[in-house]
């Protein structure tokens, strides 16, 4: 009877142990890839409050960025370490300071400013396009303030900012998005992701 007690009592420390392995000795989880991002667009554009919101962070404090600010912004399968830069127009024109190092470019736009911001924008996005740092990188483009009743659809900012013959050759997507809509500003991001991965899949010596 001992005998048949203090087997029990093994076998029961044994479903305990390996329970406890099942549940806590797996090891860490695989880290997630990393990527660097410059983040850029005019003030106002909504680039501080839509990366605040992807961090789940308080929006009640939000003000212009001045300088640039980096955020690590999680997703499921990857980190975006972004550096948002302000986009006053005393600080544009040191943009290409901060783009080396970046293996992509998020642009948010004002989909519904007036009409002198918005070619000021598209000016702004072209040089992005063109510039040498950037122009082999891929594009989110996020269309924002869509939630406006003055907001251009996707074909209209499409054609006004000359996106097909201008980016040709160019990985990039144009997402319609607002803070009131991260869902939109998510589903951007994951296929931003998926273009790093695809690009980072490329440059991995041994892949074909």
């Amino acid at each position: 009877m001992g005998q048949c007690l203090e087997l029990s009592a093994a076998l029961c420390r044994i479903g305990v142990y390996s329970c406890f392995r099942t549940l806590c000795c797996k090891g860490p989880p695989s880290p997630r890839t990393e990527y660097d991002v410059v983040c850029v667009g005019l003030t106002g554009s909504g680039k501080s409050s839509l990366l605040t919101q992807l961090c789940s962070e308080s929006t009640d404090s939000i003000i212009p960025t001045t300088g640039f600010r980096i955020k690590a912004v999680p997703f499921q399968n990857a980190i975006l370490n972004v550096k948002e830069l302000g986009g006053a127009d005393n600080i544009r024109k040191y943009w290409s300071r901060y783009y080396q190092g970046s293996q992509g470019v998020a642009f948010v736009l004002d989909s519904a400013s007036s009409e002198d911001d918005l070619e000021m924008a598209r000016n702004e996005l072209h040089s992005a396009l063109q510039h040498p740092q950037l122009c082999t990188l891929p594009f989110l483009i996020l269309a924002n303030h869509q939630d406006k009743p003055a907001a251009r659809s996707l074909q209209e900012i499409k054609k006004y900012f000359e996106l097909e013959p201008l980016a040709r050759g160019h990985r990039w997507i144009l997402q319609p998005c607002s803070v009131e809509n991260m869902d939109a500003v998510k589903e951007g991001f994951n296929q931003f992701i998926n273009l790093l991965e695809e690009i980072d899949h490329e440059n991995t010596p041994g892949r074909l």
